[in-house]
């Protein structure tokens, strides 16, 4: 047999209900690799072991007693939770050194999600403060760095789960996205993860969903773990601002390995960010990206880009007054980070005026975009314009302003998807000629994460597994 870490989430799921596998020998499997692993990645900023291997013989007190046909779908498979989401009883840090200290007083009602679909915490995935950067290096611990080469980063803000995912101390993992953070980790990682549409999964109890940028998603080294992730994420509560249509066959599963029939394509690689350069290996990922997409008989076209270089100024301001949502009391803030701190203070600059006249600019570049974008059933661009950058490398300019401009510069893509809501997944389709992965995003019509899931599963399909034989070095 495989090493458990090996298989897929539907595999331990599958093998746990035929009894080849118990959930205990899952998750010890698992915590095993993180205590062994996890200091050379930093991948996990907190470990609940003891909490996961109560779960786990729950668990199988459970398969002892019941019928296999009314357990949930994912007994037995152990998904992280990031660290910018609620666990009831368990330290949550939003990646900064300003919360040590402060215990989740409830469970987000994703948790509770994943939980009733039998899924295992392992532990909280590292996250840069507050999920603001888009890589992952904190006060907290070590920098989190890419399984594939462990002096590059991991990206952010999911960097503490792609990099689970990519070195097998996890099958797969929840992450969260508000301009690009499940698919900067799923390029640097090698990964395939889904930003899904605002509104397909509740941010609830607690945390506001305000102006739909933020969304939780999956991360997964195949199409069907995401599919399967994320029929178990996917939820509305009263009160939610935004939802989502349902999947027309009922579930995202169903899309998988199913055919898409031929489908009309734009692609563009010009960055709204100005002065955003596109890495020559990125470039020839996304030729060959739409190369394979061709080769199926799908159209592809060019199109110019959806949204432009004035939306982006329009962007910032939102963002930096979202930097000030998590409240610090005044004696803990010489804790925050430079650019966190960089960030907050022009946040509180941004008058409510301003900040209203910003998302109603972007609610406008929006509507025109999707008259463009509406006219195919999906869009591939690149999903970072370099491949894994070193670890170290946003910081090491003179100030936080630079800092700031190489994040955009690295990820002018991903974030116009938050703006519009539509979803987007990253293909890990490339890798360098020195084995580092880099991927590509297709974005779909609001509401449809189906025909990117059915499209991904084929193209999946066709390069025989998006890893085939690689494996990071740490596997």
């Amino acid at each position: 047999m495989a090493h458990i870490h090996d298989l897929t989430a539907l595999e331990q799921a599958a093998a746990v209900r035929t009894g080849e596998l118990s959930p205990v020998q899952i998750t010890e499997h698992y915590l095993e690799r993180i205590e062994r692993l996890n200091p050379g990645l930093g991948a996990f900023v907190t470990v609940t072991a003891d909490r996961a291997l109560v779960q786990a013989r729950e668990q199988e007190a459970r398969l002892a007693a019941g019928d296999a046909e009314d357990l949930p779908p994912l007994l037995g498979v152990p998904i992280p939770i990031k660290d910018l989401n609620f666990v009831k009883d368990v330290p949550v840090h939003f990646g900064s050194a300003a919360y040590e200290g402060f215990v989740a007083p409830a469970d987000d009602s994703m948790v509770e999600r994943l939980r009733d679909a039998g899924t295992i915490m392992l532990g909280k995935t590292s996250t840069p403060e507050f999920g603001m950067p888009c890589y992952t290096e904190t006060y907290l611990h070590e920098p989190t760095r890419t399984p594939w080469d462990t002096t590059r980063s991991a990206g952010g803000s999911s960097g503490g789960a792609g990099a689970a995912v990519a070195a097998g101390l996890a099958p797969a993992a929840q992450g969260s996205d508000g301009a690009g953070s499940i698919r900067i980790p799923a390029s640097v990682c090698g990964l395939y993860g889904i930003k899904p549409s605002r509104g397909r999964i509740s941010s609830a109890p607690i945390m506001p969903d305000l102006a739909g940028l933020s969304t939780s998603g999956p991360l997964a080294r195949n199409v069907a773990d995401a599919a399967a992730l994320l029929d178990a994420m996917a939820h509305n509560n009263p009160g939610d601002l935004y939802h989502a249509p349902a999947p027309a066959l009922g579930s995202f599963s169903a899309y998988a390995g199913r055919d898409p029939g031929r489908l009309r394509i734009a692609r563009f690689a010009t960055p709204a960010v100005p002065g955003a350069e596109v890495h020559p290996d990125v470039l020839a990922a996304y030729e060959s990206a739409s190369a394979v997409l061709e080769s199926l008989g799908h159209e592809v076209e060019e199109i110019a880009p959806p949204f432009g270089p004035d939306v982006v100024p329009e962007f910032v301001k939102m963002w930096f007054s979202f930097s000030c949502m998590h409240p610090v009391a005044e004696e803990l803030e010489p804790k925050l980070r430079p650019l966190t701190a960089w960030l907050r203070e022009r946040g509180r600059a941004i008058s409510a005026p301003e900040f209203l006249q910003a998302q109603s600019t972007l609610q406008l570049a929006t509507r025109f975009a999707l008259l463009v974008t509406d006219a195919y059933d999906a869009v591939l661009s690149p999903t970072v314009t370099q491949p894994p950058v070193p670890v170290g490398w946003f910081e090491d300019v003179e100030s936080p302003e630079e800092t700031f401009e190489r994040m955009m510069r690295f990820a002018p893509f991903a974030a116009i998807y938050n703006v519009s809501g539509q979803p987007a997944v990253n293909l890990p389709l490339y890798w360098t000629p020195d084995g580092l992965p880099i991927g590509v995003m297709l974005a779909g019509r609001y509401g449809d994460e189906g025909t990117l899931i059915s499209l991904s599963s084929q193209v999946e399909a066709s390069v025989g597994g998006f890893w085939g034989d690689r494996r990071p070095p740490v596997w």
